[in-house]
């Protein structure tokens, strides 16, 4: 009885435990039991034919099931599978720019698919079920070849959208289609597959993959300006201008509707901007709210691979192949132009000047350390700063003194006159022996809180 169904190759592999060709036994009973045929004492070899026996033990419920698919495991294993010298698995093997399991799981899902196999015979008795199919080798040579055929054309007319998509702009377009190409050879990669493309001899598979990596390697971004400069005067803002180009020398076109990733650090952590180019392969982004304390900060421009791969594709299949292509991507520096600082401080301890031991010159060492620049003129600053601080006594108790201090400060905008930011703290503590040491303890206390917490909040303000 002949059958025409198509039978994937991994399902062979699954082959259920305790399914083994038992040990024939002689029992008391066997007279009873119908004569073993041949092909059940001896497996059957054919030089037309691949040939498949398979067994299941009665006592499963899907028994029938179970012995067809060994039957087909069976058969399947005797179709061998070379892998091919000039072959995109040889080409990747020799790379290595895939592991050996994957390229193990591509061979495997790719290597046979069984079409027009045909049941021969079955056998059971009373805890037994056999079963016996072929698959004509002369048959099964002629589908596969129509079959690779007809997937030699689908990828052959994908690669040459591709390009015409590239020559329109459409990198994103382009490359969807020669992924869609690749995995409509998947079943051949590790088969020769030469084609006729342009007048020359190639490898399809390799053709296509070689065009998938020149569609991102090929791709240049450019960004306006080189450095991204903010500064206090433009409110540490500046727009971008992104340009993304495919080519070399005289021979560019702009990409339309090219996903990329925007990335920089920002006030608040990772700042990640998902955008395309616009029909003129432009996009503009905004940089703001950097963080102060990044080390080389920088502006990172790089084309989204997620966005250019089809949801809908084998993920098992595509990932690996996106993953070992080129990743373009462009860097901006980024320069912090922090404000120039004009300072104003009136400091006492218990109505006694601090002169140069007071918080005005921690509040100069943070900020001077985050690069900001103080000024001597007034009219040469950005902003003003007015510092108060002053101790008061809090009272004594056995021999001990007790001292608070109020600290306040205000940052202003020199040209416009408006609070840009203000704080303090209110009795800060500070006891000692005696009344003048109690307010250094206190002035002490309040220099820490200030580079921990006021000039941190400060920053936060304006950046």
């Amino acid at each position: 009885m002949n059958r025409s169904l198509l039978f994937a190759l991994p399902a062979l592999l699954l082959i259920a435990c305790g399914d083994k060709r038992p040990v024939v036994q002689k029992t008391e009973t066997a007279a009873l039991e119908p004569e073993r045929p041949s092909w059940v004492r001896s497996r059957p070899v054919s030089s037309a034919y691949y040939v498949g026996v398979g067994f299941a033990s009665k006592a499963r419920a899907d028994h029938q099931e179970s012995a067809k698919q060994n039957a087909l495991n069976d058969l399947a294993s005797e179709i061998s599978v070379v892998v091919e010298g000039n072959s995109l698995l040889s080409t990747l093997d020799r790379s290595n720019r895939f592991d050996a399991t994957y390229t193990s799981t591509v061979r495997t899902r790719t290597s046979e698919q069984l079409e027009a196999f045909e049941l021969v015979d079955t056998y059971e008795n009373g805890s037994e079920y056999w079963t016996y199919y072929r698959l004509s080798k002369a048959e099964h040579a002629r589908i596969k070849a129509e079959r690779k055929s007809q997937a030699i054309g689908t990828a052959t007319d994908l690669l040459q959208r591709s390009r015409q998509s590239l020559a329109a702009g459409d990198l994103r377009g382009a490359f969807d289609q020669d992924v869609r190409a690749l995995l409509a050879m998947r079943d051949y990669w590790g088969e020769n597959d030469l084609v006729e493309l342009g007048g020359r001899q190639v490898p399809l598979a390799n053709e296509i993959f070689a065009d998938l990596q020149g569609l991102t390697s090929g791709l240049r971004f450019s960004i306006l300006p080189e450095r991204c400069v903010l500064a206090y005067k433009d409110g540490f803002k500046r727009e971008l201008l992104i340009a993304a180009k495919h080519g070399t020398n005289g021979n560019t076109r702009d990409l339309v509707q090219l996903p990329v990733v925007i990335t920089y650090p920002g006030h608040t952590g990772k700042v990640s901007e998902l955008k395309s180019t616009d029909g003129s392969g432009q996009v503009r982004t905004t940089v703001q709210r950097i963080a102060a304390d990044a080390v080389s900060p920088e502006v990172l421009v790089r084309l989204d691979m997620d966005a250019l791969v089809s949801k809908e594709l084998e993920a098992g299949l595509v990932r690996p192949l996106v993953a070992s292509l080129t990743v373009p991507e462009k860097r901006a520096p980024i320069d912090l132009q922090m404000p120039r600082v004009f300072m104003r401080s009136n400091e006492t301890n218990l109505g006694q000047p601090m002169n140069d031991t007071g918080i005005g010159v921690v509040v100069r060492e943070e900020l001077t350390r985050r690069a900001f620049r103080f000024v001597e003129r007034e009219a040469d600053s950005d902003l003003v700063l007015d510092l108060m601080a002053s101790t008061r006594k809090g009272g004594e108790s056995n021999g001990f003194h007790t001292v608070f201090l109020d600290v306040s400060f205000t940052f202003r905008d020199r040209k416009t006159g408006d609070t840009v930011h203000e704080g303090g703290r209110q009795g800060v503590k500070g006891v000692q022996l005696d009344y003048p040491r109690a307010g250094m303890e206190a002035y002490k206390r309040a220099n820490q809180e200030v580079r921990n917490d006021l000039v941190p909040a400060m920053l936060g303000s304006i950046l």
